[in-house]
């Protein structure tokens, strides 16, 4: 989950309230990170960040227009650039053991691994889930993206 626009604390409650309501069950959220923007257009504010983790028991498309859906209601524009601010942005990272490419959603995310406002969050909720297409864990990504930036 990320956002920074409006009370992303707010909206982050409201986004897993809606998400429990749609499905998802036992959803465990890190803590809230605040991140400078990545690939932002210059002077974007920096960004609240957190990880969910939780079940679904319908495919990944269906969850992914679940998650659309949300990021609509927060008040993020259906047609919207990745480098601009926006109120909520709900990113699928991984799902399960499942490796997935289509226009739409490719699984695991494609930029994940170089990421720490991902793999922080996510290694505070789930450091033994591990990228399918690669076995490395998010522990172990983690490490090496923060070996990597002190080099």
């Amino acid at each position: 989950m990320g956002g920074n626009l409006g009370n992303s604390a707010k909206i982050f409650e409201q986004a897993i309230r809606k998400l429990t309501e749609n499905g998802v069950q036992s959803i465990r959220q890190s803590r809230i990170y605040r991140t400078a923007p990545v690939d932002c257009v210059p002077g974007t504010p920096d960004f609240s960040n957190a990880a969910l983790t939780g079940e679904w028991t319908g495919t990944a498309t269906d969850l992914l227009a679940l998650t659309q859906q949300l990021e609509r209601e927060a008040g993020r524009p259906a047609r919207h650039s990745s480098r601009e601010s926006r109120t909520l942005d709900l990113d699928l990272i991984l799902f399960g053991g499942e490796c997935f490419d289509s226009p739409a959603l490719t699984l695991p995310h494609p930029r994940a691994r170089q990421r720490l406002f991902v793999l922080e969050p996510l290694a505070e909720i789930a450091p033994e889930m591990r990228f399918p297409d690669t076995g490395e864990s998010v522990a172990e990504a983690l490490a090496r993206l923060r070996t990597e930036a002190e080099a």
